[in-house]
């Protein structure tokens, strides 16, 4: 029988064997005498997919090896790239929205210009701004789907990859060991068959020797069957190690090997696999976002067809236009007049018509100032009433301030309105909680309102000046329903006024605070129609109103006409305006409905 020695696991150079030959390690050549050698040819790609490495490539254990460790580097590399990847992702959705940010107007949206190109340009942004949080989305899904799996699957796999390993290396040193136990019982058959020739030379030389002793050829004769049955037994022991190392050797390379080569294969192909689900995740991340970037990109066109060039047009014009009417032509000055004038003239007088003769300088000071058409607007400081502004500019910003002051008013109305609905509710059950808690924060409520009836009234009165309109705020705009059932002009005693025309020499005029003293200066102060108790104090302090003190009695000379005021007369004579809801009021019968 053939004796094969077993591989070398650990070098790829050839070694002795037992019998001084030559060895294969793992790189056998194949002779004519049974021994190994590589696959040599091209394989159709049939016969490669089901070609085991356990049959196929049981001796090429370090190949293998190095394939293996070759294969998880390049796992941990392709991980490397998509990390790498990922941080462009990342780095590139940065600086998008940075430069969003950079572009983005700092601006409130009051003062931003209103241009179709403008805001088009803002709608672009916020779809960019989308369109990078997009991009970061792909590099979240790679990080968790791609890169994070792929870390994790190659820890798993060098662990697997070492266990089998392992197996192989156990599975080769106890094949040494079973050969080294069959090499040395060969080694001591050999040695005892040696004794036992020596024996036998040694008994024949003795036994064939007249001068020998009967005793010498005993002694001569008992060696040697003691050497041949020591021959014989180490014999029978080397026949049994030789079988069981050629059964342990047939086990190592069809059974033990196959296994573990085919373990490794499995191995190796599912990281094969792995890598084709990461390759097609990595392709999957970015097309589930395309549709979303698609909406971005459809959302920047529909912005770009929103550019309208005659909508922005117009804007310029109610944006910039003064209001101030063209200059008109120069009249003809004729200086010559006194050149022709007749001797029997002996005085110099100036004609009728000089009178009248515009002022040239005072002319084009005027069209200067109006139109600057050739140097830079002059800059005026920003005045309360805006009358550093141009006519329309003036009368829109006033407007504007008019109706926030409505609104902020109108809040307030209604929370009065809500305090005095819980008061009257805490005084009909006390046990809900207590009435004169709610007081300051009425008393509050009102004084804003005074303050912002005040402040509206004012500006109402700047408005009136810029449109020519000095008698009615009514024909100008609607009225806004500020107590839900008057009029919004009505609103202080400064400029108190009803939609009745015949009731408008009541309305105190604003711009000269010297004019309540001239209508309280009547020689016939209006009548009382009635009296009314102060409920709480009022401080009076806009012009126009009237101080009074809690549980004071003064005289009604004037109803509410829907603002919230009262007209009343103290009893030294002195008159004005007193918050409605301050006052307990007691009208005369027969002043009623009058």
């Amino acid at each position: 029988m053939r004796q094969t020695a077993p591989l070398n696991w650990s070098s790829t150079a050839p070694r002795k064997g037992h019998d001084g030959r030559r060895r294969w390690e793992t790189k056998p050549e194949r002779v004519s005498n049974g021994g190994y050698a590589d696959i040599r040819g091209v394989l159709s790609r049939e016969r490669q997919l089901a070609m085991s490495w356990g049959t196929e490539l049981w001796d090429q254990f370090e190949n293998l090896d190095k394939h293996t460790q070759w294969g998880i580097d390049f796992l941990e590399r392709y991980a490397k790239f998509v990390k790498e990847r990922l941080e462009i992702e990342q780095t590139y959705a940065k600086q998008l929205r940075n430069l969003v940010k950079k572009y983005c107007p700092k601006r409130s949206k009051e003062d931003e210009p209103r241009f179709s190109s403008c805001l088009s340009f803002y709608a672009i942004l916020n779809e960019l701004n989308d369109y990078a949080g997009q991009r970061e989305i792909v590099a979240e899904e790679m990080g968790h789907k791609v890169y994070g799996e792929l870390m994790r699957y190659g820890q798993d796999l060098k662990s697997e990859r070492k266990h089998h390993l392992q197996e192989g290396r156990k599975a080769q040193q106890y094949l040494d060991h079973c050969w080294k136990q069959m090499d040395n019982s060969k080694k001591k058959f050999e040695r005892e068959c040696k004794e036992a020739e020596k024996s036998q030379i040694s008994y024949e030389r003795l036994d064939n020797d007249a001068n020998a002793t009967k005793s010498e050829v005993e002694k001569a004769k008992s060696q040697l069957y003691l050497r041949t049955h020591m021959a014989d037994e180490s014999k029978n022991e080397y026949a049994a190690q030789l079988q069981n190392f050629n059964g342990e050797q047939w086990k190592h390379f069809n059974v033990a090997i196959p296994q573990i080569f085919k373990n490794l294969q499995d191995m190796d192909e599912r990281r094969t696999v792995k890598l084709g689900e990461t390759y097609r995740s990595f392709a999957e991340v970015e097309r589930r976002v395309i549709p979303i970037i698609s909406k971005c990109l459809d959302g920047m066109v529909v912005a770009a067809k929103s550019v309208d060039e005659r909508r922005d047009s117009a804007i310029v014009v109610e944006s910039f236009k003064s209001g101030f009417d063209p200059p008109v032509d120069f009249p003809f000055e004729d200086y010559s007049q006194n050149i022709y004038r007749t001797g029997s003239d002996g005085t110099i007088s100036t004609p009728k018509n000089e009178a009248v003769r515009p002022d040239p300088k005072h002319s084009v000071s005027r069209a200067k100032n109006k139109l600057w058409l050739f140097g830079k607007k002059p800059k005026a400081p920003t005045l309360e009433d805006f009358s550093h502004l141009p006519p329309e500019q003036r009368r829109k910003r006033l407007q504007q301030r008019i109706d926030e002051l409505s609104k902020e008013l109108q809040k307030e109305v209604d929370q009065r309105d809500a305090l005095n609905k819980m008061k009257d509710v805490y005084e009909k059950n006390p046990q809900m909680g207590d009435p004169g808690s709610l007081q300051p924060k009425i008393s509050e409520t009102m004084c804003n309102m005074e303050r912002l009836r005040s402040e509206i009234h004012k500006n109402e009165s700047w408005l009136s000046e810029v449109e020519g309109k000095q008698s009615s705020r009514g024909d100008r705009r609607p009225s806004a329903d500020v107590n839900h059932h008057a009029p919004h002009g009505r609103e202080s005693p400064e400029g108190s006024y009803t939609d009745d025309p015949s009731q408008e020499h009541r309305s105190p005029p604003q711009p000269d605070p010297h004019e309540f003293d001239d209508e309280f200066e009547d020689d016939d102060p209006l009548p009382a129609i009635g009296h009314c108790k102060a409920l709480y104090s009022f401080d009076g302090q806009n012009e126009g109103t009237l101080v009074m003190k809690e549980d004071e009695i003064l005289y009604i000379i004037e109803e509410d006409k829907g603002d919230g005021w009262t007209r009343a007369r103290k009893q030294s004579g002195e008159e004005g305006y007193v918050p409605t809801s301050y006052v307990e009021i007691t009208l005369e019968k027969n002043s009623k409905g009058s």
